[in-house]
């Protein structure tokens, strides 16, 4: 099969395009022709080794061991199965569940051996991924490109609007609003858990986009009044903060809060490191919540939601996948909307 290996710590020139076999669906594994792979900050992080110290970087303490396929938001088609599988499976449509865990219903994504698909197991960066049988879902849309848009991006944005507790009718500020988290963060924010949005953005020429996705109100993170813009936009401080910015809009998110307010982060795009002043968190109340991915239970909640059409693909461009290292730049650079998406098979187009 044809994959994309890391080779590495550093930058795109550690992506090389390989011929390997096709591997092999252990006992209880399913093997799935991957039709489509979008692309998150965390293969590009993991890459990059944002996530340790060193020599450490992936999702656990230990490491990646190179060379290691990337890539977690998967669809496919399963071909074979492990003689421990259902066979009926062969031939199904899927989209597969990130990690792996022990972790009983409701912690899995907080249990120790949490291990990731495309750090600690090949992604799907390649024609051909193994993953076990009990972790693959029915695609919830038709297509495979819309149906890969969801996994790690949107579990992470329900799971944040869970986790904060989001109730209809309050004001939730979404950072990054046009990216692949922040435009789920949106819909699921307003069209499932009923919260008015405030989107914060770059570009206002997206501020119609971002309305059609649930948005009340657009803001530009180019203001030189930012606070006083979401304060106006909100009609007063804000209830909540779903932040995959971090430092740059911090301090502002923080501001905009009201008094016991909710602050959520899930990613650093806009720097990974801040200065906090407590008085801030504790003169405020302010409850701080660290969130990445979620739960099965959230993960089924949230394709049900796109199967019914309250969440919908927002979808920027896609790339073959021997065009992986031009992916990952275009992904990074600011002002797209939505996700950008891998195409292993040439000729993909739903």
């Amino acid at each position: 099969m044809k994959a994309v290996q890391v080779t590495g710590y550093g930058g795109i020139d550690k992506l090389d395009v390989v011929s390997k076999p096709a591997p092999e669906p252990g006992e209880k594994d399913v093997l799935v022709r991957v039709k489509a792979c979008a692309i998150n900050n965390t293969e590009i992080w993991m890459r990059e080794g944002a996530y340790g110290t060193g020599s450490e970087s992936g999702w656990r303490p230990e490491g990646v061991q190179f060379p290691r396929i990337p890539g977690s938001d998967i669809t496919g088609e399963v071909t074979a199965v492990g003689s421990g599988a259902d066979k009926s499976l062969v031939g199904k449509n899927v989209v597969l569940f990130p990690f792996t865990s022990s972790g009983e219903d409701g912690t899995e994504h907080i249990a120790e051996d949490m291990a990731f698909i495309g750090s600690e197991y090949d992604g799907g960066y390649a024609e051909y991924v193994v993953w076990p049988a009990d972790l693959c879902y029915d695609m919830p849309l038709d297509s495979y490109i819309e149906s890969a848009v969801f996994t790690v991006s949107g579990l992470t944005a329900w799971h944040m609007a869970a986790q904060t507790a989001v109730r209809p009718g309050e004001k939730v500020l979404v950072t990054g609003a046009n990216g692949g988290v922040g435009s789920l963060n949106v819909q699921i924010a307003s069209r499932v858990f009923g919260a008015d949005v405030i989107a914060v953005v770059g570009d206002m020429g997206l501020e119609d986009r971002i309305k059609e996705l649930g948005a009340d109100a657009v803001v530009s993170y180019k203001s030189p009044n930012l606070a006083e813009d979401i304060l106006a936009a909100a009609g007063g401080p804000v209830d909540t903060v779903l932040d995959v910015v971090g430092d740059a809009l911090f301090s502002i998110s923080l501001q905009a809060l009201k008094k016991g307010g909710k602050y959520c982060i899930s990613g650093s795009s806009g720097g990974q490191k801040t200065e906090l002043d407590f008085r801030q968190v504790y003169l405020k109340h302010i409850t701080l919540y660290g969130s990445v991915l979620g739960t099965r239970e959230e993960f089924g909640q949230l394709l049900k939601a796109v199967s019914e059409g309250k969440v919908k693909p927002v979808i920027d461009r896609t790339f073959p996948l021997d065009q992986a290292g031009e992916a990952q730049t275009y992904f990074q650079q600011s002002g797209k909307m939505g996700k950008v998406v891998l195409l292993p098979e040439e000729g993909t187009t739903t």
